[in-house]
């Protein structure tokens, strides 16, 4: 009974408070206020599926181009930063386009990283005159996040160690705290962005990382069969004939072995000599389907259709189109957070740049991202073609407000209503 409780009760509690007692220094990397949520994955776990995915996406060119169409479907031709307020405008637009920043191109490189590791640390430096630059940090540097004692969604500072072994402490930006110190400079600051993150976990996790053990029994599987192809259409000659001694018939097979037949060549022997092939029968009926079926596996876990990995599973356009309807949902989503990432961005830049400037009040910032399909388009404009004069008639006959008739205009276009949009009037007058 004693050693029930002792154990149960007593040892737990002694623990905590010699960890209570113990002093946070920079010797023990502030452990305590690292983030170890119950779903985090352990640091040696995460650095192996780091550099796992890091290596696929440089030697597979499956994990390359699932990561280049995610790129492709959410940066499109390119994302927009406005502002309805003049003076922000034009610092978005010189900040997006500085030559140390170069966002256009910059913005590419992100949203790989971001497919690639599952996070994205950004670091924010400001110059005296108000103009951030923006930095990515590699998510394998990143060894340790400091949060909040009760919240692990408040983060506060990131440890860096980089290729020499050199750490730094970066603190997360805050925009309650974020302020000039006395000389008017703004600190580095970093921004971290996750994807693929369990509720109770920090970090984020790579698109890849369910997909590495496929990824490679595909590729060992396309490797033997290409060895096996190679075999297979390796043979060998065989001579028979009769000799009077070994040393005739070491004789005739350097002479053979000197000047062997070419493919295609006519060999004529008389009826003492005959001539045969030996050839490896290897047979694999079924390889077709096992790789079939190892790609199936890795465009469900990165949630593609086989045709966008040059598979057509099926010669029908219809099935086709169908089976994009949920790769496009998953990229939307993916275009949504990234447009959110570097809107949010943006906006804390522009905050350092109204504080040096002695600018007050928020600017609203908004990131448009490019369609992500032109098919979609045309059939969202010929079905709003074909709805908006019924839609008119019923208004014009009372049966519907103009709130109702607009949230249906948006509607058959494919887009949501903005705030803005909401008349006060219900109903036509007259």
């Amino acid at each position: 009974m004693w050693k029930t409780i002792l154990h149960r009760w007593i040892e737990p509690e002694v623990r905590r408070r010699v960890q209570m007692a113990l002093a946070e220094t920079d010797n023990t990397l502030l452990i305590r206020a690292q983030a170890w949520g119950e779903n985090e994955r352990l640091t040696p776990d995460r650095e192996q599926t780091l550099e796992q995915a890091l290596h696929a996406w440089r030697t597979n060119p499956l994990a390359r181009r699932i990561v280049e169409l995610t790129t492709e479907y959410v940066i499109g031709g390119g994302l927009a930063v406005v502002s309805p307020q003049a003076e922000a405008q034009t610092f978005l637009q010189r900040w997006w386009e500085h030559p140390l920043n170069r966002l256009p191109m910059r913005t590419v490189e992100w949203c790989d990283e971001l497919s690639r590791a599952g996070e994205l640390f950004l670091l924010l430096s400001t110059d005296a005159g108000g103009m951030t630059y923006v930095r990515a940090i590699p998510a394998l540097q990143i060894r340790a996040i400091r949060t909040a004692e009760n919240d692990l969604q408040q983060e506060i500072a990131c440890l860096q160690v980089d290729g020499a072994g050199e750490e730094r402490w970066w603190q997360v930006y805050n925009p309650q705290s974020d302020m000039p110190d006395e000389q008017g400079r703004f600190a580095p600051a970093i921004l971290h962005y996750a994807i693929n993150r369990p509720v109770g976990a920090v970090r984020g996790e790579s698109d890849l990382a369910p997909l590495l053990r496929w990824l490679n029994r595909y590729a060992g599987w396309l490797e033997d069969r290409a060895r096996l192809n190679r075999y297979r259409n390796t043979f060998l000659f065989t001579v028979r004939s009769r000799f009077a001694s070994e040393a005739e018939r070491l004789a005739r097979q350097q002479t053979l072995a000197a000047n062997p037949p070419m493919p295609g060549s006519i060999l004529v022997t008389d009826e003492g000599e005959e001539w045969s092939v030996i050839q490896p029968h290897l047979e694999s009926h079924e390889a077709g389907e096992d790789g079939l079926a190892l790609k199936k596996m890795i465009a469900a876990g990165a949630g593609i259709p086989l045709h966008f990995l040059a598979e057509p599973e099926s010669a029908t356009r219809t099935t086709a189109e169908a089976a994009g309807g949920p790769a496009y949902r998953r990229l939307e989503q993916r275009q949504k957070f990234f447009c959110w990432l570097v809107e949010d961005t943006a906006r804390a830049c522009l905050r350092r740049w109204a504080w040096i400037h002695g600018r007050s009040g928020e600017y609203e910032v908004q990131v448009r991202g490019a369609d992500l399909s032109a098919r979609d388009n045309a059939s969202l404009a010929a079905a709003l073609a074909h709805a908006s004069g019924a839609l008119m008639r019923l208004y014009e006959r009372g049966l519907i407000g103009e709130s109702e008739l607009l949230r249906l205009v948006y509607r058959f276009a494919g887009e949501t209503a903005p705030a803005s949009a909401n008349p006060s009037t219900e109903k036509k007058g007259g």
